[in-house]
């Protein structure tokens, strides 16, 4: 029987995230300053004979053919010309439209992966360049660290953000990502910092005023949240993170949290446990 790889697929926060103007494509540029958590989905492999690439878990509303677990094995696939194939099941545990970035980090797991299974040696530029044809943030999770992102989040450098714990909540609602960049009343025009010389309390996330103009969920969530810690939106949301100096006092918040709130307490990583399972992996 062929062995089963497991690998981690974590989640991020934008600790900030201003939108400094919007391309003739649609695309928007943005600064914005990731970080993990070490927190988040697991994917399982068992790599096959044959190029047949098999997506053993469904989605509800989502077709094989379009998750981007499966284009990204396919994508990396046609790109290597392997001549392997895979089965990909996965245990999913990220809330779907939270802004924590599940779907990218699955396709960086999945290219990250398949890469060192099928013994490709790809670098990591190579495999960033692929996954950006997937999502502008499939390349953070690829490259594996801390990062201040510009461009449509593919220029990358290396940061080392505070490592805080956080109580991650996320209401009843679901925001779609295109819903909010295609909003004709978002921000745009947010003046561009200096990645070497900013300070992170005086950084916003220009997606959550919109947001909480259009979804009273979050809204009131980061109202409640905020008489207890620093709180705001992570990507186009819904999720909202809030900063603690210890796990105790982030789960005593927890403990508190109104009904209907979705949450988990995870550290901050700004190494991702994926490139610390892959250093550890043996064959």
């Amino acid at each position: 029987m062929s062995r089963i790889f497991s690998f981690p697929a974590p989640a991020k926060l934008n600790l900030f995230l201003h939108i400094t103007g919007q391309r003739s494509n649609g695309y928007h540029n943005l600064q914005t300053l990731f970080q993990f958590l070490d927190y988040g989905d697991t994917l399982h492999f068992e790599v096959t004979n044959g190029q047949t690439v098999e997506l053993l878990t469904e989605f509800d509303g989502v077709a094989i053919e379009d998750n981007l677990i499966y284009r990204a094995a396919k994508k990396l696939q046609t790109y290597s010309g392997v001549s392997q194939g895979v089965k990909i099941s996965i245990d999913k545990i990220l809330p779907m439209g939270g802004g924590l970035g599940g779907g990218s980090s699955n396709a960086a797991t999945v290219l990250i992966a398949l890469n060192t299974l099928w013994k490709l040696d790809l670098d990591k530029q190579t495999l960033a360049d692929i996954g950006l044809e997937l999502g502008a943030d499939v390349p953070i999770f690829v490259h594996g660290y801390a990062s201040f992102a510009e461009g449509v989040g593919e220029i990358i450098t290396p940061q080392s953000p505070v490592e805080h714990w956080y109580l991650v909540t996320k209401p009843a609602v679901s925001i779609s990502t295109a819903q909010v960049f295609g909003a004709e009343d978002l921000t745009r025009n947010t003046p561009l910092i200096d990645k070497s010389n900013y300070h992170l309390e005086q950084c916003h996330n220009d997606c959550q005023d919109w947001v909480i103009n259009h979804y009273p969920e979050v809204a009131n969530l980061i109202a409640w949240l905020i008489e207890y810690a620093p709180s705001q939106m992570t990507g186009t949301g819904a999720c909202v993170f809030s900063s603690f100096a210890t796990e105790q006092e982030a789960r005593y918040i927890q403990s508190k949290l109104p009904s209907g709130i979705e949450s988990f307490v995870a550290k901050g990583a700004n190494i991702s446990p994926l490139q610390h399972a892959i250093e550890k992996l043996s064959f």
